[in-house]
């Protein structure tokens, strides 16, 4: 398909995909089971003319019922996340399931239910964000923070969603919005199938089928997460009831019955390239004869986020010892999370190899690397992909009783298979460029943006006076990052917890060449023809951010906050992880400042 605006399904070039012609299917499911499936879909159908039939002060209400629901289940959703994936509940690294679990979901229902009351009182959600001009004729809108509380619990951190370029400020207000601005026309029946890593992604993207598209949705969840299914009926019971979303188990026969089914209109994924390319045109030479006809298999639209290899930009500076002791954690953090099995995992780290502080800042890396706490890895076929590493990679460096590895990147005209093979597992690779400055900066991005599988995610780290030294020419080179989420001194992943950020690859991906997907989903303003979302964070954490503050350089980000409680070495990150999402539920001061003083011990 030819690029399309990123709040748009994907459509073929060849024959409209929104027909409703009834498919045949066959499966080898059981009869007892296609006739479950079959009932399910049945109750949708009859609950998108209930759907459309609901004002948007209705569907509000129906949002903070949902709230109310995951703030009474959110304990327990945490502690069935944790042991599902190795750990024992208030485990030091829960903190992890409460970030991406119940905080990601509580900030999109708040955030999706002022956009509908803004819609409801005649204004547009962007009435009152600031929007101004990003370079290449874009504009942009700092939808991060936007409220007191945003600005407490994460001071010093920004976000800015870029339009595509050309898009006007008038346009990008009128089409805010998007399924909402017209709640009588149906979206018809959705299928999700759900991701299998992160425990808050199968319910925004359910959440986003119903608000964005006016679409009901069946979802079918990811096998590791089959124990979760009662926790996320509870606390999405308020939109089960009138029939407007299904919750399905089952493998990949339920799968393959369902997206052959007749009753969906659109089909959303959070997965695999492998596996959107046997849903869209099928496995084997069958696959390539219907590629070569231009004859999708999938005869409805679909959108997805596939993930790929995610870069880490080291811009050299004049960093201070603990600059680089802090930066090696952070970098260690984008690959350890969740045991590295993130869509946007960092993978490659991209260094100057004219940096007079690269040797230090690689032993830091090491050292940091080794000492995170241990856990599994509990991702089906995690070991596989250790291995694999291992035979790519005979050199590597393992730590933690062999289960992450450090991979130097060879020179070479073809990119290597740590550049183009998404591990989802912790293997890190170093990869080096020469030059300082905006040389090495620019051959940085041109490095991303060539040799790197995908276009999800890139993170850039640079110190306050480097970035004001380069000036206008740094955000000339975040414009030429080819990436849907772009962080400077946090990680991608504060821009996929984040409710009014998009998520989703940059766009021009089609059927035949997906990359990291089509569309974006989160996007609680509900924008229309997004190209990216842009994060900004400190540099340094408290107290040692004072300085930037005090020397006002134009582009340092001052913050109060220490080391975040999503790095891997916060001794207390389950304690305040939890406390911060139990104040963003009930908003008790006294749990947050307790939370607050977990936070000063990290």
């Amino acid at each position: 398909m030819p690029p399309a605006s990123s709040a748009t399904p994907a459509a073929s070039t060849k024959k409209p995909r929104t027909s409703t012609a009834r498919r045949t299917t066959s499966s080898s499911l059981p009869k007892d089971e296609r006739a479950a499936l079959d009932a399910a879909i049945g109750d949708l159908e009859q609950g998108s003319r209930v759907w459309v039939a609901l004002t948007l002060d209705q569907r509000a209400r129906l949002l903070g019922r949902v709230r109310d629901a995951v703030g009474a289940v959110a304990q327990e959703w945490v502690d069935v996340a944790t042991m599902s994936k190795g750990l024992e509940p208030g485990h030091p690294l829960s903190g992890e399931e409460w970030l991406g679990g119940p905080w990601s979901i509580v900030g999109i229902l708040d955030a999706l239910r002022e956009t509908l009351e803004a819609i409801a009182a005649g204004k547009s959600p962007l009435d009152g964000v600031k929007l101004d001009r990003a370079p290449g004729g874009r504009l942009r809108a700092h939808t991060f923070p936007v409220n007191g509380t945003e600005k407490s619990l994460l001071s010093g951190f920004t976000g800015e969603v870029w339009f595509e370029p050309g898009v006007t400020a008038a346009e990008a207000r009128r089409a805010a919005g998007l399924g909402q601005l017209h709640p009588t026309e149906a979206g018809g029946v959705g299928l999700v199938l759900g991701a299998g890593n992160v425990t808050s992604i199968p319910v925004g993207d359910v959440l986003y089928e119903l608000f964005a598209h006016n679409r009901v949705a069946l979802l079918k969840v990811n096998p590791t997460q089959d124990a979760l299914v009662p926790v996320f009926e509870r606390a999405l019971a308020a939109l089960i009831e009138p029939g407007f979303v299904r919750i399905v188990r089952g493998g990949p026969e339920t799968g393959a019955y369902l997206t052959a089914h007749p009753g969906f209109s659109h089909v959303h994924i959070t997965g695999s390239a492998t596996t959107f390319d046997a849903i869209v045109w099928g496995t084997g030479t069958d696959a390539a004869a219907r590629r070569a006809a231009d004859d999708p298999k999938l005869t409805v639209p679909i959108t997805a986020e596939l993930g790929g290899v995610s870069p880490i930009i080291v811009v050299p500076g004049r960093w201070s010892a603990a600059d680089l002791k802090y930066q090696a954690a952070h970098v260690a953090t984008m690959r350890l999370v969740n045991a590295g099995h993130n869509c946007i995992a960092g993978q490659v780290v991209i260094l100057s190899s004219d940096w007079p502080q690269r040797e230090e800042f690689l032993r830091e890396l090491h050292a940091a690397y080794a000492a995170a706490p241990e856990r599994p890895v509990w991702y089906p076929r995690g070991d596989e992909r250790l291995k694999d590493a291992a035979s790519a990679y005979p050199d590597a460096v393992w730590s933690a009783d062999h289960t992450r590895a450090i991979v130097q990147v060879g020179d070479g005209d073809q990119p290597a298979e740590v550049e183009t093979t998404e591990y989802f597992a912790p293997i890190l690779g170093i990869a080096e460029v020469a030059g300082t400055g905006q040389e090495f900066l620019d051959a940085a991005v041109a490095h991303a943006n060539e040799r790197l599988t995908g276009t999800l995610g890139a993170n850039i780290l640079i110190d306050p006076a480097t970035e004001e030294a380069l000036g206008d020419g740094f955000e000339r080179a975040i414009a030429d990052l080819r990436f849907g989420a772009i962080a400077i001194n946090t990680w991608t992943a504060f821009i996929f917890t984040t409710a009014r950020l998009t998520w989703g690859g940059i766009p021009g991906a089609t059927l035949a060449d997906v990359s990291s997907g089509i569309g974006v989903v989160h996007n609680a303003l509900l924008l229309d023809r997004v190209e990216r979302s842009v994060a900004r964070g400190p540099f340094r954490p408290f107290p040692r951010s004072v300085g930037d503050g005090v020397r006002r350089l134009r582009r340092a980000k001052a913050t109060i906050l220490p080391t975040p409680p999503w790095f891997v070495n916060s001794r207390t990150g389950a304690e305040v992880s939890g406390g911060m999402t139990r104040y963003l539920i009930d908003g008790k001061l006294p749990g947050l400042l307790k939370a607050l003083t977990k936070a000063l011990q990290a």
